[in-house]
């Protein structure tokens, strides 16, 4: 009787168990559900990060007025040596990213004749202009140019032989290595990219920033870092224009440099659309700026001449049908009044010039403050 009974309660314990089959499908199912909510997380995580690219993307509307200054390249004819016609390219570098200047236009004043050429490399373009433009506007583009990335862009050159003694612009893009900020400057490498991924970029860090676009080796671009700040992780960016730092966060992002073959060429070959809106022509013979209370611009051009002046270039260009130069500019304005040199020199009146001007101007369109937070030193950049 006992048996019988042991025997039936082992049945009855048997039918409660599972057996390892039940047991392995339960435990596989709850592994699918897992995977299921991670996978559901992860393309989650996607979205969210793909809708703040499209976000990041976007065009930035906001509108910044510019400064272009226009400089005969027939000043360093004057210089007595290589040395100092380097050097005097390097002061009205230096005078143009203190004021900030967006556009430095390098033109020939000079008569048309039998006169030595040069090439030179202007963005996408190859211009072919007097030797000593060239000259001026490649020693412009190399100062420009952030030092980590000098190798890539510009090969040993006779024109950039002492270029070793000039002082350095130092501007914000001009960053350091253990410097953190949002944007660089950079170069595409020749790393072949991964499947569906971009192109890897050179911006002057231990490691490359991977952008989402994919670009010629060799090129020059702006990128925007995703996360600077942190050098554990992969770098990633984006491949912004060279507009937007400035657009986003107020830094002076440099200069442009643009070769003009005449007078006429700074004015039909203007980048912006409706050109220039606002012309000031500077000479010991125009107006003196004292009398002058403000200037509303959103382009503003400030031409300066060369050893002859300005009347001396528009006689050059057979295009212009002008010689009085009063007639093209808005305002023909003399900078210095009462000078004590009979004669100013076009680096000098660069700086004079912008210095006396500055307070005077009034954009329409002005950059956010930028303040710095990639350096120990907080600088207004107004």
């Amino acid at each position: 009787m006992e048996k019988t009974e042991n025997a039936k309660s082992c049945t009855l314990e048997r039918k409660d168990l599972k057996s390892w089959k039940e047991i392995n499908k339960a435990r596989k199912e709850e592994r699918r559900k897992w995977r299921e909510k991670k996978l559901k997380k992860k393309i989650k995580e996607e979205v969210n990060l793909k809708s703040e690219d499209v976000e990041e993307r976007k065009p930035i509307k906001q509108k910044i007025s510019t400064i272009s200054i226009a400089v005969p390249g027939s000043i360093l004819d004057n210089a007595q040596s290589d040395e100092f016609r380097t050097y005097l390219a390097g002061q009205i570098a230096r005078a143009a990213v203190i004021f900030q200047i967006d556009e430095i236009i390098v033109y020939d004043d000079l008569p048309k004749g039998e006169i030595r050429k040069d090439v030179l490399e202007t963005g996408n373009e190859i211009k072919t202009s007097r030797r000593c433009c060239v000259q001026l506007a490649r020693i412009l583009q190399y100062l420009e140019c952030p030092q980590y990335l000098r190798k890539y862009f510009f090969p040993i050159h006779k024109d950039l032989r002492f270029v070793g003694v000039l002082n350095p612009i130092d501007t914000p893009h001009h960053l350091r290595q253990d410097d953190h900020f949002t944007f660089r400057e950079g170069v595409v490498t020749t790393k072949p990219p991964k499947t569906n991924r971009g192109s890897q970029v050179y911006v002057g860090l231990f490691k490359d920033v991977e952008v989402d676009k994919l670009l010629t080796p060799g090129l020059r671009c702006t990128v925007k870092i995703h996360n600077p700040d942190d050098p554990t992780r992969k770098l990633k960016g984006l491949v912004v224009s060279p507009h937007t730092p400035r657009q986003e966060t107020g830094v002076y992002w440099g200069y442009t440099v643009r070769l003009a073959e005449s007078v006429s060429h700074i004015f039909s070959e203007s980048p912006y659309k409706d050109g220039y809106d606002l012309l000031l022509g500077t000479s010991d013979k125009g107006k003196s700026i004292d009398e002058c209370s403000s200037f509303v611009y959103d382009h503003l051009l400030v031409m300066f001449g060369g050893l002859a002046g300005l009347e001396a270039a528009f006689e050059s260009d057979e295009l212009l049908k002008v010689n009085d130069p009063t007639l093209l500019f808005d305002h023909y304005l003399n900078t210095l009044p009462n000078q004590g040199s009979r004669t100013i020199r076009t680096e000098e009146a660069i700086l004079v010039s912008l210095a006396a001007l500055r307070p005077k101007l009034d954009p329409k369109f002005r950059a956010p403050t930028f303040k710095d937070n990639f350096t120990e030193q907080k600088y207004s950049f107004d």
